[in-house]
């Protein structure tokens, strides 16, 4: 059980490692909102999906177990679920950018939907404390790509606005500057 809560600690930081990165820039679906309504609307999705996810490792880290393992699995797919459709609903900014950040960000959405259920498959593939600990890792490595997934999305955002309006609406949003703080 010790390899479980070591592997439990590691993607328990994921989220908060996640958080800074995304401080820097991050992107949308069909409707068109001023860019700084767009950048909090992100962060506040992100913020939400950060913490639950968070929430729930810990909460997982003190109960290593089967059961506790699959709770955890439905909680992280309800949170990224809510993810996937906030981030669908969020339209394009009213920038330069703006359809290469909607692509950038259904393409994260569709990306997280994918990594959701390869962690249901490993959680429901688990059997005995070896199972257990292999389903941990496997759910761990996916909360990783999952950062890796926001991070490259960011720095799509970020090639995608040589103005500079994404960069700024993002210094502007204050559920951004949230994020910044709470992930420092």
């Amino acid at each position: 059980m010790e390899e479980a809560n070591s592997l439990l600690a590691r993607f328990a930081l994921v989220p908060v490692v996640v958080a800074v990165v995304l401080a820097s820039g991050c992107g949308g679906s069909s409707n068109t909102l001023s860019a700084t309504d767009w950048a909090n609307n992100l962060c506040s999705a992100l913020t939400t999906w950060t913490s639950s996810v968070k929430s729930t490792a810990n909460s997982l880290q003190a109960n290593p177990s089967k059961e506790s393992l699959k709770s955890a699995a439905g909680d992280i797919k309800s949170a990224s679920d809510t993810l996937v459709d906030d981030l669908k609903d969020l339209g394009k900014p009213d920038t330069k950018a703006g359809q290469d950040a909607k692509d950038a960000i259904d393409q994260l959405s569709s990306e997280v939907e994918d990594d959701v259920q390869e962690m249901q498959s490993a959680v429901d593939k688990a059997s005995g404390a070896r199972g257990v600990v292999t389903a941990a890792s496997s759910v761990g490595a996916t909360l990783s790509k999952m950062g890796t997934q926001i991070n490259s999305a960011a720095s799509k955002l970020d090639s995608a606005d040589p103005g500079g309006e994404l960069k700024q609406a993002f210094r502007d949003s204050s559920a951004c500057k949230s994020l910044t703080s709470s992930g420092s």
